[in-house]
């Protein structure tokens, strides 16, 4: 009976064994995959402009990116983009609550102007290059 019992018993341990094995693999690759994607190029901002203020994201040399934009604040906001060799051009007004994807050519970089006399904030989720410079301007 021993002999039985030991047999039937080491074939659940070495598939719960393989079962462990398998799920270390599984999470080791997430994980992996995980920290390449957000290796490739993601930013995530909580970005506050003050009154009658600016905010520039890359106003440097930087390859294509896109940005997810929602206006948190309760006034209007307008964007542009600014080519870094001179220019503005797609004037956009984003709403209180508003969200928008906007996609960016290489050396354009994103200008967010808040008009208002208060504060206003704004959620970014920017993919593609992140290397860009980022400050504001009055």
């Amino acid at each position: 009976q021993k002999d039985i019992t030991l047999s039937a018993t080491l074939p659940c341990k070495s598939a719960k064994q393989n079962l462990n094995y398998m799920n270390i693999k599984i999470v080791l690759v997430t994980f992996s995959v995980g920290l390449l994607m957000s290796a490739c190029g993601t930013l995530t901002s909580t970005t506050t402009i003050d009154g009658n203020n600016s905010f520039v994201l890359g106003n440097n040399q930087h390859g294509t990116f896109s940005a997810r934009l929602k206006n948190i604040s309760e006034s209007d906001i307008e964007l542009h983009r600014a080519p870094i060799d001179g220019g503005r051009h797609s004037f956009e007004t984003v709403k209180p609550g508003q969200t928008i994807k906007v996609n960016f050519d290489k050396n354009t970089a994103l200008v967010i102007e808040n008009k208002s006399s208060s504060k206003a904030s704004v959620e970014l989720f920017v993919k593609g290059d992140t290397g860009l410079s980022m400050g504001y301007k009055n």
